[in-house]
């Protein structure tokens, strides 16, 4: 998302382009500001003459612009920040890739009309609230969003998986997938490998895997691999690895019975041992603290509008990941190399932009 893009959307002569761009980093910047409190705060602390009230820009991102306008918005942008990038470090090859979905804070309110897009959420409740999908780099590389989707009512995983990755693969060149539970069917894992990479992805325990994990728990066997195939209909089948590993739990405790063993599902051939094989998994548990960081550059807003919601939240993965960038290019430069722990935290990124953008 950049100037020069905006104008897709209608916005009064006398306010300039910038100045909306200006704002809405100035709420992504702000605790939790709305656009409203946000605009206000925005006049006095902006250099600009003239500024967009709260509800003008509202007005603007709800009918001028488009999910589907705001994603190729996001794609040029990422383009733009991955090409800046790539001219100044080596460390862009293959990565692997984490896809999942996280969900807005509940939805308390009236969703009559919207009930299409406040659904149920992945956890075992009865609570709604409005997702999205996310791609984002992990293991090695910057850990950037690639690419962010809302979910809707009747969304595929198939349709939301393969979206991610078209759109990824004209970014970066991808290793592997990497996905949790939620993703376990045999026709997303399909589509993967149709596209010619790889995954790892945990599996729901059924009758089988309980009654081999069982097996193992009573012969004190630790882990086992086995080949399997998935049936896809119309005798078609996708051939993947089940591996079983001990699992414990929070009291570092070994669990008895088939709940001793965790299965995972692989493509890739199994190298080493397949504890050292399961445990690039744990490079997916990256986006779950990316979740949290990201909430902390969203503008705040009880507006039922799909599209403003949307906004609001790439805007704020645009920021995270321009901060992710910023401080892979730090390291990259001081060390020529890169670690997980930031060297730049989030709030001296946040300081440089207000500086160079004067929203604060």
């Amino acid at each position: 998302m950049r100037v020069g893009q905006l104008n897709r959307m209608e916005r009064s002569p006398s306010i300039p382009e910038d100045a909306f761009w200006e704002l809405q980093t100035y709420l992504g910047l702000g605790e939790e500001l709305c656009a409203n409190e946000g605009a206000r705060s925005f006049i006095t602390e902006s250099t600009r003459e003239k500024t967009p009230l709260g509800h003008i820009h509202r007005h603007h991102i709800r009918q001028q612009l488009s999910i589907e306008t705001i994603r190729d918005m996001y794609h040029e942008a990422m383009q733009r920040l991955l090409a800046e990038a790539t001219s100044r470090s080596e460390y862009f090859g293959e990565a692997a890739v984490a896809i999942d979905t996280t969900a807005a804070d509940s939805f308390t309110g009236d969703r009559d009309g919207h009930e299409d897009e406040i659904i149920g959420t992945k956890e075992d409740d009865d609570e709604y609230a409005y997702q999205w999908a996310t791609i984002q780099v992990v293991g090695w590389g910057p850990r950037v969003m690639l690419d962010v989707r809302p979910v809707r009512k009747g969304d595929t995983l198939v349709e939301i998986v393969t979206d991610l990755l078209e759109s990824a693969e004209e970014l970066i060149r991808i290793d592997r997938v990497l996905m949790d539970r939620e993703f376990d069917s045999q026709h997303v894992l399909e589509a993967i490998v149709e596209r010619r990479h790889d995954y790892l992805v945990p599996k729901r325990k059924r009758t089988s895997e309980k009654a081999v994990a069982s097996r193992m728990e009573q012969h004190d066997v630790e882990t086992a691999v086995n080949e399997r195939g998935l049936h896809l209909g119309n005798n078609e089948w996708h051939e993947t690895q089940l591996l079983y590993v001990p699992k414990r739990n929070f009291d570092g405790e070994i669990e008895e019975g088939h709940d001793r063993h965790v299965v995972f599902m692989s493509s890739e051939p199994i190298l080493g041992s397949v504890e050292a094989h399961i445990g690039r998994y744990s490079d997916r548990q990256e986006i779950e603290a990316g979740y949290k960081q990201i909430k902390r550059f969203m503008a705040k807003t009880t507006s039922t509008d799909f599209v403003l919601r949307f906004f609001y939240f790439a805007f704020a993965c645009l920021l995270y990941s321009l901060w992710r960038l910023i401080d892979h290019l730090v390291q990259v430069c001081f060390t020529d190399s890169f670690t997980d722990e930031p060297w730049v935290t989030m709030h001296d990124v946040l300081t440089s932009l207000k500086k160079r953008t004067g929203v604060g």
